[in-house]
C-alpha cells in the first residue's frame, strides 16, 4: 500500500492527467551494487535506481491498460534498513522516500545541480507530507 501511495501522491503533485504505470523492486545491496556497476558504470552499491523509459513528458504507453508506462525503480532494502537508523526515522519513512526520489527521477527531475537539488527535495518533503510520512514518522 506504500508504494501505491507514494506513486499516487507524486503523481497527483505533478497533475499526471493519465494512468501509469511503474515498476518498483526491492533488492538487498548486492543486487543493487551489480545493477550499479551495469547501468551506471558505478562500483558501489546505492539506496535507490531509476530507469526512466520516457523523456520531456512523452511515455510509452501500455497498450491493453492505457497506462503510460514511466519506467522502473529499484530499492535496496539494505540502505532502507541502515538509513533510517542513521536519520532517526522509520524504515517506512525511508522507503516512500526513496520510492517518491525515484519516482521523481522518472517524471524528469534531477538533483545534480545545486540550483535542482533543494527544488526536488522540497517536491519530495511536501508529496511525503501529502500522506502523512513526515521527517519524524
Amino acid at each position: 500500500m506504500l508504494v501505491r501511495r507514494c506513486c499516487n501522491a507524486v503523481l497527483r503533485m505533478e497533475n499526471f492527467p493519465y494512468p501509469a504505470e511503474i515498476s518498483v523492486t526491492f533488492v538487498n545491496n548486492k543486487q543493487i551494487h551489480e545493477l550499479n556497476r551495469q547501468y551506471r558504470d558505478r562500483d558501489m552499491p546505492t539506496d535507490v535506481l531509476s530507469f526512466p523509459m520516457g523523456e520531456n513528458g512523452v511515455y510509452d504507453e501500455n497498450h491493453d491498460t492505457g497506462a503510460k508506462i514511466l519506467g522502473d525503480i529499484v530499492i535496496s532494502m539494505d540502505h532502507v534498513r541502515a538509513q533510517a537508523e542513521e536519520y532517526g526515522h522509520s524504515e517506512r519513512r525511508e522507503c516512500g522516500y526513496l520510492l517518491t526520489h525515484g519516482l521523481f527521477h522518472l517524471m524528469g527531475y534531477d538533483h545534480m545541480t545545486d540550483e535542482d537539488k533543494p527544488v526536488m527535495r522540497a517536491m519530495e518533503e511536501k508529496s511525503l507530507a501529502s500522506i502523512g510520512l513526515t521527517r519524524e514518522e
